[in-house]
């Protein structure tokens, strides 16, 4: 489609201006292809000023469908949306081709997952993460090791949040941060600690900052940027490239292969799936108890935490395990389970 940009030539006008970009900048921007795995806060956001400026070529990915509680801070969404059960990927679609019709976009409706991870980054110039847990960051620092494919990692919580970029060969990848998925309730996550929506805001602005210089070629650090939005600080803390990295250096891709991959099944009865963690470990069910009380009722049986959301009811064994009631949808119950759990 010809779009306005193409007929007044002023759309990036002042985008070429600014001297960190210029014209040859931005040819380079309109050259270029971008993956987003996730269109939540941090998708939405990221690929919204991806899109905006000019990438000529994004790649929506998401698993899910638009949920009430996302619109506070997802503003690629609406109420339209909600109304619609629209999924993720095709919302945020339809809303980036109405903010610009000149570039191409594509929505992929599909789980990040071993098996996929590789056939969605393929073609891609620079990924993003959008993504909201450990093991699907893994399974992408990864794929990207293995296509040198640079990407920008971020990860927003409360009120704060943290970037980095990862170029394979030259700064220190995600795994040189973090060498294994958290057992299932050790790490904290949006439901159980909330999120105020200037925290993914801040955090997305800057992995697209990130993204662009890498699509322009500029050389970035691979430092991690510690941010916080409520309270407002900046402080990047320096993170090098392990010298016995079993991924970067040592070429181990068990997130890739599945190695380390949990799983979530169909079980006989309908409307049920059992999820398996990635990594057992120990869940201490009355303190899991507490940080659940205030999002659904919760009852402890002794051998398994029972929590109904309104929507699904969750049975959370002590090894991580679950059985998750309500939906026959193996990603959607994974995707729950990882809202609530982590890990």
């Amino acid at each position: 489609m010809e779009g306005i940009q193409d007929q007044s030539g002023r759309r990036y006008d002042r985008q070429e201006r600014f001297e960190g970009i210029g014209p040859e900048g931005q040819r380079a921007i309109r050259a270029a292809s971008v993956v987003v795995i996730g269109c939540g806060a941090l998708g939405s956001v990221a690929a919204g000023i991806l899109a905006r400026a000019g990438v000529g070529r994004l790649r929506l990915v998401d698993r899910d469908i638009v949920e009430l509680h996302n619109l506070h801070r997802q503003p690629l969404f609406t109420e339209d949306d909600l109304a619609a059960g629209s999924p993720k990927a095709v919302a945020a679609a339809r809303a980036l081709r109405a903010a610009n019709s000149a570039i191409e976009i594509e929505e992929v409706v599909d789980d990040f997952n071993y098996r996929s991870a590789l056939r969605l980054l393929r073609g891609a110039d620079l990924a993003v993460d959008g993504s909201d847990n450990f093991e699907a960051r893994l399974l992408l620092n990864d794929a990207a090791l293995e296509l040198g494919l640079p990407w920008v990692y971020g990860g927003a919580i409360a009120g704060e949040g943290m970037v980095k970029a990862v170029v394979p060969g030259r700064t220190s990848c995600f795994r040189c941060l973090i060498d294994g998925v958290p057992p299932a309730g050790e790490s904290p996550t949006c439901e159980t600690e909330g999120v105020v929506a200037t925290a993914p805001g801040v955090v997305a602005s800057l992995q697209a900052s990130l993204a662009l210089r890498l699509l322009m070629g500029e050389e970035v650090s691979g430092d991690l940027h510690l941010i916080d939005a409520w309270n407002p600080a900046l402080r990047t803390v320096s993170a090098p490239r392990l010298g016995d990295c079993p991924a970067c250096v040592g070429g181990d891709r068990r997130y890739l292969e599945g190695r380390e991959a949990g799983s979530a099944e169909a079980m006989c009865s309908s409307d049920t799936v059992q999820v398996m963690p990635a990594k057992e470990g120990h869940i201490d069910l009355d303190e899991l108890a507490v940080k659940l009380g205030s999002l659904g009722e919760v009852s402890n049986r002794r051998y398994y935490l029972g929590f109904d959301d309104g929507e699904l009811n969750i049975a959370i064994f002590p090894d991580g395990r679950c059985i998750v009631r309500g939906t026959d949808n193996p990603a959607r119950a994974r995707a729950v389970v990882t809202s609530y759990l982590g890990g």
